[in-house]
Order: structure tokens, then sequence, then C-alpha cells
């Protein structure tokens, strides 16, 4: 049950429909667990829940591999119709502003919305841990990497002035 029809939110009490998705995702090399709640608020949809998993990231300072617990609160809005035609000129975007536009679409991608929302929520320096073996792989001599491309820096003499 990857996508839900925006017609099944609308025959729901309220219409809030209410989605598990417990699957791997094969990009992400891992199992994604999230609970959300989908519901229409005229012409748009919100999305509501929390999404769980294990990633397998590699540690920016040891290059070891290691899992990552993902722990995401997911809140999205989704316009029903095309956006496009109401700002048909520039508008500044506040805080709390950003609208998926379905653009005549009939169903939301819960996969896609999950995959996004992970990918979103990684930090920017990966670490394992806060023992982290850091600098390790550049003293150990078997995995040092040689670029041929840095050896014009080897012959760069710098002359001080003081």
């Amino acid at each position: 049950m990857h996508k839900i029809l925006i017609e099944d939110i609308e025959k729901e009490p309220h219409k809030i429909y209410h989605c598990v998705f417990d699957e791997y995702i094969d990009e992400l090399d891992c199992n994604i667990s999230a609970v959300l709640d989908l519901k229409i608020q005229g012409e748009y949809i919100s999305v509501v829940g929390n999404a769980k998993g294990k990633i397998p990231l590699i540690c920016d300072r040891c290059l070891n591999q290691f899992e990552y617990d993902l722990n995401i609160n997911i809140e999205e809005i989704y316009a029903k119709n095309s956006l496009y035609e109401e700002y048909s000129q520039e508008v500044e975007l506040k805080q709390g502003q950003f609208i998926t536009d379905l653009n005549g679409e009939k169903e939301i991608d819960i996969y896609d919305l999950l995959y996004q929302s992970v990918i979103l929520s990684l930090p920017n320096k990966k670490v394992c841990g806060i023992n982290c073996k850091e600098g390790m792989f550049v003293s150990d001599e078997e995995t040092k990497v040689h670029d041929s491309r840095m050896d014009i820096f080897k012959t760069i003499k710098v002359e001080r002035k003081d």
C-alpha cells in the first residue's frame, strides 16, 4: 500500500485516513515503520505522523559503517489542485508555508513521502558515535588513499615573509 487515493480519504469519518506503513525501502537499504494520519482540509491534505527505522551510514570520520536511528516527525501539506494558477507571480514563502502541489493527481505516494523525509532528516556530518576513532584511516598505511591529482601540491614552495 504505497499510494493512498484522495477519494479514500474523503470517504473516511471526519475525512481522516489512518495509515500504517512498515516496509523495506530499497533506495535507503532499510526498513521504515510509520504511522500517519492523512486529513482533508478543504483544498489541502495534511499528513502528520512519525517514522522510525535504522539506516546504514558510513562515518565521515573513521569510514566504518554504522546504524543510524531514525525518529522523524512528519508534517506535510499537499494541495489537491495546482497552485501555479493561484500564484501567477513571485511569492515569498515563510516558515511552515511549503506545500507540495499534487497538480491534479488523485493519490499520495507514501513510499516517496517517507523516502524524502528520511533523506532530508539525515545529519550533514555522519559520525558513528562520540567515541569515534577519528583520523585512524589517515594514519593507517593500509587504508591511505593516494590521489595522483594532488601530487602537484608536493612541489609548491611557499616563501614566508616575517
